[in-house]
């Protein structure tokens, strides 16, 4: 489905005033009577991604050469206004950044000082998949033309909550998860700041991400929605496999593209893949569409990761909010390396010394600048990025302006993704 984007301002006033009403006024969740009958498995285009080792051999498709985004030009020649996805959404944020501050409040004062760290103004970091959620919730936002207008209303701002509730919960889930991997990668900043393992220690570091971990279970739990929490438990389970599997490597599978796309899956996709399909399960749509919002989101997740492994190589400690370089000086290998490797096998040697030696370091950087590595790891976000705007014009057709702008955002995001240069 290709739509056009001629699109005026959101009436701010009256979104921004609904938002506070959301936020200040959360219902129980029992009360909304949604429900689901989709099951989880991946998608052929997954398999395809993670399964088949030929895929990559064969380097991309003649259309992915050049990694400009293609999606934009395609529904329609009229001149559009840049959206600012993040600007759509940006008073719910600070609503819901409110209530995070608040979901981490524990009554020991420095395990509370611990995990509010990244939750204080400041140092929320981008709130990207908070952004991606919210943005979601409205692009499947569907009107119910049986009941009357009060009771329609009234079912619509439940449903927003149980949404904002899954943002939060995602966004507890992600610090959760950077929290634990500060303490296993010794690293010693994080958003631009000293990291939390380095200020206050690896042990009230680690307690400090289960603290927030359990307040993620309890505000999930509230849903009372069994498939929305078996969806964000297999997230958590995804992350610590993720992590295991970079930790316990065989010298074949660092040097693998297909055990590095699945490890990032499990550590980066997984989480906003299965959050924007607990988005779709709450608002009771079809198996069909809570796919279609599970392929945007996986996607979505791997092209962000891809651009992320390209700007270690190419960013600065400040832009990154980390050191840069600081994958391969752990001896973490991605895709920028793996693509190098292919037109210069002698690399897989150095690969196998590891990254101990400064010098190896020196001679993987000199491989990888004479090589593609780096336009080959872009052309991929492309192709991820391009396979996330497919899912996102595959939904249902909806005249609704509010649900056609938030599905063009959504839209921008992927180019946002692979453009960024932090």
């Amino acid at each position: 489905m290709l739509f056009s984007w001629g699109f005026s301002r959101i009436g701010r006033n009256s979104f921004n005033g609904l938002c506070r009403c959301l936020l200040l006024r959360r219902m129980d969740a029992h009360q909304l009577f949604v429900s689901s009958i989709y099951s989880q498995s991946l998608s052929e285009s997954t398999q395809k991604i993670l399964g088949c080792r030929d895929f990559f051999s064969w380097g991309l498709p003649p259309v992915f050469h050049g990694y400009r985004h293609q999606i934009h030009h395609q529904s329609s020649s009229i001149v559009e206004e840049p959206l600012d996805p993040f600007s759509l959404v940006s008073d719910e944020l600070s609503l819901i950044a409110d209530r995070l501050r608040d979901m981490v409040v524990a009554e020991v004062p420095k395990l509370a000082s611990a995990a509010e760290y990244f939750f204080k103004i400041g140092v929320e970091g981008k709130r990207f998949r908070p952004t991606v959620l919210l943005l979601m919730s409205t692009a499947l936002n569907v009107t119910v033309p049986e009941p009357p207008t009060q009771l329609r209303e009234a079912l619509s701002m439940e449903l927003r909550a149980r949404q904002q509730c899954i943002a939060e919960v995602t966004e507890m889930i992600h610090v959760a998860s950077l929290l634990h991997d500060d303490v296993l990668d010794d690293a010693d900043t994080r958003r631009g700041v000293g990291s939390l393992n380095c200020v206050m220690g690896n042990k009230l570091a680690v307690l400090a991400g289960d603290f927030l971990l359990s307040r993620a279970c309890v505000a999930l739990a509230s849903l009372r929605n069994t498939e929305v929490v078996s969806l964000l438990s297999t997230v958590v389970e995804h992350l610590v496999t993720g992590e295991t599997m970079q930790m316990t490597t065989t010298s074949d599978q660092r040097c693998s593209m297909e055990y590095y796309i699945q490890k990032t899956y499990f550590k980066t996709a997984s989480l906003i893949s299965n959050s924007c399909k607990a988005i779709a399960i709450l608002a009771g749509h079809t198996a069909e569409v809570a796919m279609l919002a599970f392929e945007y989101g996986k996607n979505l997740g791997l092209a962000f990761q891809l651009i992320d492994d390209v700007l270690d190589f190419m960013g600065t400690s400040a832009s990154l909010g980390k050191g840069s370089l600081s994958d391969i000086r752990h001896g973490i290998i991605t895709a920028p390396i793996l693509f190098a490797m292919e037109e210069f096998p002698q690399l897989r040697a150095v690969v196998e010394q590891g990254f101990d030696n400064p010098a190896n370091v020196e001679l993987a950087l000199d491989y990888l600048g004479r090589s593609h590595g780096i336009h080959r790891t872009r052309e991929l976000a492309t192709k991820h990025a391009n396979l996330a705007a497919s899912a996102i014009e595959s939904l249902p057709e909806s005249e609704d302006e509010d649900v056609r702008r938030s599905r063009r955002a959504l839209l921008d995001l992927t180019h946002i993704v692979i453009t960024r240069t932090k």
